[in-house]
């Protein structure tokens, strides 16, 4: 996959009613959760990107509407010293969705080969086949009946510098960065580098990236919605499915109400 992040960089504003569109999309996603549930089947939802790319307010409008039961939102960070312990994937074995399940990462196993390359916490050789584990973790998932779904949100350096400034100004919102964002900001073009590697190794047909110009936070919040919500339909049954004979008899009796066959 041959990427200009450039060409992600337009901040394009949503042409539309923007509050209509996102409660139109939310509607369906709900819908679609229920067919997940009702149908048993599963997904994984990942976003990367950089720091202040919009990640988690596109997740926060993601779930709106979703019965809590049936979801779960994994925030990854730093591993613990049992983790690192283990291969690097081991931590993540455990949060794979089950049946009628939807599992959403905010950052991800690319962590690995982004963050962990970038600031040398593993070595060349470890990040470097990493790739190749990658590729093979997420074949096993969707082998295994999951829809993944892997969006990366990309901002330009500049809009990030200026989300870095609101939230530093804001008193309810400067607790959210620390020395971590301005470390991962030094170390810009190295994190370009990783991400362009990531996008040309990682990006198999069973499991592409989608990269979304979030420069302007509306328009990727719809467009990463309309994205999900078209990927969670694929292959999914749109008939609903038929009563249990027992409800239906059940009905009838405490009811009087004939649902037919």
């Amino acid at each position: 996959m041959s990427v200009n992040l450039a060409d992600y960089e337009q901040g394009r504003p949503f042409n539309g009613d923007y509050d209509k569109v996102l409660v139109q999309l939310q509607k369906k996603l709900a819908h679609l959760l229920v067919a997940y549930i009702v149908y048993r089947r599963k997904a994984i939802i990942l976003f990367e990107g950089p720091d202040s790319s919009g990640k988690s307010g596109i997740i926060q409008r993601l779930v709106t509407g979703w019965d809590p039961r049936h979801f779960r939102v994994w925030p990854i960070g730093v591993p613990t010293e049992e983790e690192k312990a283990h291969h690097f994937l081991w931590r993540f074995w455990t949060k794979m969705p089950g049946n009628g399940e939807v599992a959403i990462f905010d950052r991800s196993w690319y962590g690995r080969v982004l963050v962990e390359r970038v600031d040398k916490l593993a070595s060349d050789e470890e990040w470097q086949r990493s790739y190749d584990e990658i590729n093979a973790f997420e074949s096993l998932q969707c082998e295994n009946g999951t829809r993944l779904i892997k969006i990366f949100c990309h901002i330009s350096d500049k809009t990030q510098d200026e989300r870095f400034k609101r939230r530093l100004m804001h008193p309810w919102k400067h607790m959210k960065i620390g020395p971590a964002d301005f470390h991962a900001r030094d170390e810009r073009d190295e994190y370009k580098k990783a991400f362009l590697d990531m996008f040309a190794q990682c990006n198999m047909h069973w499991a592409p990236w989608h990269i979304i110009d979030a420069n302007n936070k509306q328009a990727a919040r719809i467009q990463a919605l309309g994205l999900i919500a078209d990927e969670l339909e694929k292959n999914l049954p749109t008939a609903p499915p038929p009563l249990d004979p027992e409800i239906v008899l059940l009905a009838k009796e405490k009811f009087d109400i004939d649902l037919g066959e």
